[in-house]
């Protein structure tokens, strides 16, 4: 996909320490032997500064600080990186700025410091409200001490303070599930994020599972705990804007949804990930982007050549579009014609979508919506969207294969 120009761009910040791993998680974390705070700001800095001037960007609209646990950062680290920003970009006193908090009270004591840095919106990382899961979580906080993080947090920032909190956690049922998200929502502000526990291969909660030592609720329990969160947020003034993310007097994410509308961004830091064309050594394709891995080795690729970017991927049309189509249905409003258009200006929606029979059939059912607007889900369609995409997405490569002329640029790798 040839891109004209840029002006608009949003910033992931990894930040990929951390103290103890989680039994649940295999995100890209590292537990410090020693303390590179100093090295790993300087590299943070550099390859900021690299990237952006590669994305030739006019305008930074958010940066999103990441983990690991980025509230083990210095705040003089976040500093550091938000005048790097804003010496290759404009950002303005209006960009969101969110940085992710562990509920400890290391966590909370930093909040200020961050606030002052240039922060001013958190994403804590609740979990849960019972102690007894927080444990088999494998977190390093307590229900008591993330309630506190959170009252602290909306004195610094009120209105932009969103709390992660997860469901489906073994031995959880409906009905527990239900009594702890009124007590959540007796302390939050005016955004919280749903997400499903889910059980991945290799982590530590794998084990306890195939072990028999845990048992996770069965999907139809799950389903109702999802129902159920949707159906107690609405009654509490909460608008559900995409599948796990829900707020209240318009707090979304803007970073967040800049990533489900398409748009670019440049990923920082050891396995970040970005999506932008580098106009900046003479590139007209959006490129994905992933950074090495490991923060060492990172580093030392930062300090010899300005960026740790392992992989470079040309996103062709048909790569670019499925990217749009799988982002876009996420959000409760999906995708209208007009947004459509400016990735795929001569195959609009209908061409695309509306002679399958397959998708008929979800039109006729209800679960998916084709109209005037654009497309999207139902209320009850948001729900099985995963087992909707499949269909969409062999439709639009269908239709890109017999309407459109052959991509040049399609999947070529670096």
């Amino acid at each position: 996909m040839v891109v004209s120009g840029m002006a608009l761009l949003s910033s992931y910040v990894m930040w990929p320490y951390c103290l103890r791993r989680c039994t649940y998680c295999n995100f890209n974390k590292y537990i410090p032997g020693e303390n590179n705070d100093l090295t790993m700001t300087e590299c943070l800095q550099r390859e900021t500064d690299t990237l952006l001037q590669l994305s030739q960007v006019s305008c930074i609209t958010s940066v999103f600080f990441g983990g690991g646990t980025p509230s083990l950062a210095p705040a003089s680290t976040v500093a550091a990186v938000l005048q790097t920003v804003s010496s290759r970009a404009h950002l303005s006193g209006e960009a969101e700025v969110t940085l992710e908090v562990n509920p400890t009270p290391a966590g909370k004591s930093r909040l200020a410091d961050y606030r002052r840095a240039g922060v001013n919106r958190f994403s804590i990382g609740v979990q849960s409200l019972q102690d007894e899961d927080l444990k088999t979580l494998g977190r390093d906080h307590s229900s008591r001490q993330a309630l506190q993080t959170v009252e602290e947090a909306r004195r610094l920032c009120p209105g932009r303070v969103s709390l992660d909190v997860m469901f489906g956690r073994p031995g959880q049922s409906a009905a527990s599930w239900e009594r702890e998200l009124r007590e959540l929502l007796r302390v939050c502000d005016d955004h919280v994020s749903l997400y499903q526990l889910t059980v991945e291969r290799g982590t530590q909660l794998f084990k306890q599972v195939q072990r028999g030592e845990v048992a996770v609720p069965a999907e139809d329990a799950i389903a109702e705990m999802y129902r159920c969160a949707r159906r107690t947020l609405r009654q509490h003034g909460f608008l559900q804007y995409e599948v796990s993310n829900f707020a209240r007097n318009k707090a979304v994410s803007h970073h967040n949804t800049s990533y489900w509308k398409g748009r670019q961004y440049i990923g920082v830091g050891p396995g970040a990930h970005g999506r932008f064309a580098p106009l900046g050594e003479g590139g007209v394709v959006r490129e994905a982007r992933t950074q090495t891995l490991e923060p060492d080795v990172w580093m030392r690729e930062v300090q010899q050549r300005g960026h740790g970017t392992r992989r470079r991927i040309q996103l062709g049309r048909r790569e670019l579009l499925e990217e749009v189509l799988v982002m876009g249905m996420r959000m409760t409003g999906g995708i209208n014609h007009k947004h459509w258009a400016m990735f795929s200006p001569r195959l609009g929606l209908r061409e695309a979508f509306g002679s399958s029979s397959e998708v008929q059939e979800l039109l006729q059912d209800g679960r998916l919506i084709l109209d005037d607007r654009g497309l999207r889900c139902s209320w009850d369609g948001l729900v099985v969207l995963d087992s909707m995409l499949p269909a969409l997405l062999v439709e639009l490569e269908r239709q890109i294969g017999q309407r459109l002329p052959r991509d040049p640029h399609a999947g070529q790798t670096e």
